[in-house]
């Protein structure tokens, strides 16, 4: 959710912003801008795409090695280009772009008007720049802090002075992170933005201060004492933000499963099968012998992955596992006694619901885990263990293999815990199962042909129903808001006993219910009963099936083949085709695939 792009050194700054902003159009947007300082602050907004902003600079004489750019998705103020970062200050000295929300910005606003500022826009992040500009003498380092003391929220602040040669930014609760290049520094929301010019970076902890110029960079807190941070070379490849050929970057990344599936399990099972090897759990293996409770705090599709680890956990471990929305989490006094596991699940590591759940979590004794895809991210970094998936860049709004890939990651950690509670667990079938995943995603794959036949009859339906059952349920849910997200149809998830506790209502002759229906399930003659209610009330069904399953055909409209797997792994073969059935029918009626509206793919902001 928005994004931010700073540059200081020897090449001409606009290409790298407008580069480096391209990179960040993934985490959602509706209006992006641009200062370059040369002598003086010159800046340029506008509403759209990127490319929008690209044809305002065509003609303007944009020459310098200075300039901040943003990424703005709206919360305070509607979408213009008034609103639009960078923010100037009353006088035009001070121009900066900011991350996060500024929960006292009116009673500070309020302030500065009675002293004489003028305010320009309706967000919240302008009033960082009038109070900047307030507190400046002749040191713009100074004149941040004191700003920053004065302010109730979260930010990652990039802040330019027509005064001065250099760069001040600030992180708390919104990441940033320093690209330190030959000549030259490099600021952004997402090391993506700047991996084109150095895959050296320093990820900025909360509360730090970073002071850049042409010649060096200093990391302070904001009692300006020095802190040291360390370099690290981040192995990602440019290629890996690439569409490769593929129309939309979520069809590139559905078609990327295997391997990354591949990726989770690497060097993290014993070749004999006996058990799998997690180096990062954090604790001694006396504290998960004698855990009694796991708690999952995540949101979205994160949350459906949590889900279906509850029914594999407490299969697994005997004890008790709940599953909480990270946004609701710290808002009804949750009982987490001293020494509970609470495990964050996160794709970029940054989400701001599940992070301040965690810290939550830790303030009441709990002790952390994390299930991130970003290394270096905050939670990874706050968390005492866990799971990195190594997926790669997921570019697509929509997550399809951070889901899946989180997934086989609670599979193996499952494992890890149930191995060390019961000595005599054997987990040799699972294992080798899990090994053997990957080629069956590329089958599902193949399906991808029929699926589109599929998705060309339903495109303009208005709702669809998705019903599952045990394990399943949580992938009933994840298909029904993969189809909201990209497509704009309305869907729901449902337990299939549950259909007729209310919905069965709503089914006729318009209303495609997709199924889960796998052989393996023990519920699979329960499934069968509820597919007999749909069709006798004249349901389009479309069913996720086992390929040995052809007696299935005399009930459903559509059947879709998966391969065989023991049922605990069926949630990651089923998300396959429900990827892509989302995927071609949003498709199909023209949406924006990788960026639908109003969504953001990184939620940094509560």
């Amino acid at each position: 959710m928005c994004g931010i792009v700073g540059y200081i050194g020897s090449k001409e700054a606009l290409p790298v912003l407008l580069s480096g902003l391209k990179r960040l159009e993934y985490r959602g947007y509706d209006s992006a801008g641009i200062t370059i300082k040369n002598g003086s602050l010159t800046t340029l907004c506008a509403v759209g795409e990127i490319s929008n902003l690209e044809l305002k600079t065509k003609d303007k004489e944009l020459s310098g090695t200075i300039g901040i750019g943003h990424t703005r998705w709206a919360t305070h103020g509607g979408v213009s280009e008034t609103n639009a970062h960078p923010h100037s200050s009353s006088d035009g000295s001070i121009s900066i772009v900011h991350n996060g929300i500024i929960e006292n910005f009116f009673e500070l606003k309020e302030i500065l008007i009675s002293e004489g500022f003028n305010f320009q826009s309706e967000t919240d992040s302008e009033v960082l720049a009038n109070l900047i500009q307030k507190y400046y003498s002749d040191d713009l380092e100074s004149a941040v802090v004191k700003a920053l003391s004065l302010v109730k929220g979260t930010y990652g602040l990039v802040v330019l002075s027509i005064n001065e040669n250099k760069i001040i930014a600030a992180r708390k609760g919104s990441p940033l992170v320093l690209g330190v290049g030959e000549n030259e520094l490099l600021l952004a929301s997402d090391v993506s933005a700047i991996i084109e010019y150095t895959n050296s970076v320093i990820y900025l902890k909360d509360g730090d201060l970073i002071s850049l110029s042409k010649e060096k960079y200093e990391i302070k807190d904001l009692d300006l004492k020095s802190q040291d941070r360390d370099i690290e070379t981040v192995n990602l490849k440019l290629e890996a933000l690439e569409k490769k050929g593929f129309k939309h970057f979520m069809l590139k990344e559905i078609f990327e499963q295997s391997e990354t599936l591949k990726n989770v399990i690497r060097g993290r099972i014993k070749s004999d099968f006996s058990n799998v090897q997690l180096g990062g759990m954090g604790f001694p293996d006396t504290y998960y012998k004698s855990l009694e409770r796991i708690t999952f705090v995540a949101c979205g599709t994160s949350w459906h992955a949590c889900q279906v680890a509850k029914y594999l956990f407490e299969r697994l471990l005997k004890i008790p596992i709940n599953v909480e929305y990270a946004s609701e989490f710290r808002y009804r006094n949750p009982v987490v006694k001293h020494g509970d596991l609470v495990i964050a699940l996160s794709q970029s590591g940054e989400t701001a619901d599940t992070l301040a759940a965690l810290r939550e979590a830790k303030k009441l004794g709990a002790n952390t885990l994390g299930i991130v895809n970003v290394v270096g991210s905050t939670i990874s970094r706050e968390v005492e263990g866990g799971i990195y998936l190594h997926a790669g860049p997921e570019i697509g709004v929509a997550s399809t293999k951070a889901f899946t890939s989180q997934v086989m990651a609670l599979h193996l950690m499952g494992i890890y815990i149930a191995k060390l509670k019961f000595e005599k667990f054997d987990p040799s079938v699972i294992l080798k199962e899990m090994i053997a995943l990957p080629e069956k995603i590329d089958s599902c794959l193949k399906l991808n042909d029929e699926i589109l036949k599929i998705a060309k009859e339903f495109t303009y339906s208005n709702h669809f129903l998705y019903l599952g059952r045990d394990i399943n349920f949580p992938v009933a849910l994840e298909g029904a808001l993969k189809l909201k997200e990209i497509s704009y149809i309305h869907a729901e998830g449902y337990p299939a006993a549950e259909m007729k506790h209310g919905p069965i209502a709503l089914i006729d002759k318009d209303m495609p219910v997709v199924l889960i229906a796998n052989k393996s399930a023990e519920t699979y003659e329960k499934v069968l009963s509820n597919l007999e209610e749909v069709k006798s009330r004249n349901g389009r069904i479309i069913v996720i099936a086992s390929k040995e399953d052809q007696g299935i055909k005399r009930l459903a409209e559509h059947v879709i083949y998966v391969p065989e797997t023991i049922d605990s792994l069926t949630p990651i073969i089923n998300s396959i085709p429900l990827q892509l059935l989302a995927y071609h029918i949003a498709d199909i009626k023209g949406c924006n695939v990788d960026k639908p509206r109003n969504l953001a793919k990184s939620v940094t902001v509560e």
